[in-house]
């Protein structure tokens, strides 16, 4: 499913809202970005064909063994068939997320989520605040991964435990397929974190990064 499909126009317009009012009252700016996988995992395409071309030869052996009617004994065909199974099991890696998931160890895409949320921090320019109070709530529904990044003017006087808190409560949102639901909840939350941290508005404020949802391919 692409980004565009998991979003109504009233969606993208609840979530710009929130974070317009969760920014109301204090000094920071939340930037919210979505992407639906944060790396390509080609190496799936091969572990998916040596797993089935494997199978495949398996079941050749068996066939020889044990049913001797079904048998293949040409050489060639045998390697055309074997061929044609790890053929498959690359497709089926690149277009069922699910299979392509299961290729991968929680490792593999934690590394990969981090270094993406790390670049989108970057590219969003959510350091690019006055007083660096920028905070960048960035999940990837491939990987099933939320990430909270708060930039160091925030990040020296608000515990981990908090982000990790509001990890929580998104995921479980996503996981019931609220996902605007838990995002607003989010953006209004870390309004409140910043609020009790002291974290106020000035009258010189002003809004120094966009308010809408950033989704990137």
């Amino acid at each position: 499913m692409s980004l565009q499909n998991r979003f109504t126009p009233e969606d993208l317009e609840r979530i710009k809202a929130s974070v317009k009012k969760a920014e109301d009252k204090i000094s920071g700016e939340i930037v919210p970005v979505f992407v639906e996988r944060s790396g390509h995992y080609t190496i799936t395409h091969y572990v998916g064909a040596m797993i089935l071309a494997t199978a495949v030869f398996l079941l050749i052996i068996v066939l020889d063994r044990y049913v001797p009617t079904l048998a293949i004994y040409d050489p060639i065909f045998i390697f055309a068939v074997v061929s044609f199974g790890g053929l498959i099991g690359a497709v089926v890696s690149s277009i069922l997320p699910p299979f392509k998931r299961l290729l991968l160890s929680q490792a593999h895409m934690d590394q990969a989520t981090r270094k993406r949320a790390e670049s989108a921090f970057l590219e969003e320019e959510v350091f690019n605040t006055r007083h660096r109070t920028g905070i960048m709530i960035f999940v990837s529904f491939f990987e099933h991964e939320v990430i909270v990044m708060a930039d160091r003017g925030i990040s020296k006087v608000v515990e981990q435990k908090e982000w990790d808190i509001l990890v929580r409560n998104i995921i479980d949102k996503i996981r019931m397929g609220k996902v605007t639901d838990g995002m607003e909840a989010a953006i209004l939350r870390c309004g409140e974190i910043l609020l009790e941290k002291g974290f106020v508005k000035t009258h010189d404020d002003i809004n120094e990064l966009r308010d809408d949802l950033r989704m990137e391919d």
